[in-house]
């Protein structure tokens, strides 16, 4: 098995967040078509989150950090 690469594992996170933005909508409508945007931003939340983590192993234990504060700094 190879080495496991937590900031390779963070980079895929960060892809997977630009294909969520890139994914086509399929031809649906009405409710549907709200269920799958709501879904693709929680996709793209998630994903963009976790490929925004700063990771690091601590005692064998894979830590991500994700800074949640505004982008101005402020709490």
């Amino acid at each position: 098995m190879a080495e496991f690469d937590p900031n390779a594992m963070v980079a895929r996170f960060k892809e997977r967040a630009i294909a969520v933005k890139k994914r086509p909508l399929p031809p649906v409508a009405g409710e549907e078509r709200e269920q799958f945007l709501a879904q693709a931003r929680r996709d793209f939340q998630d994903f963009a989150m976790i490929g925004d983590a700063q990771p690091s192993i601590e005692d064998g234990v894979l830590v991500l950090r994700v800074d949640l504060r505004p982008p101005d700094g402020t709490s």
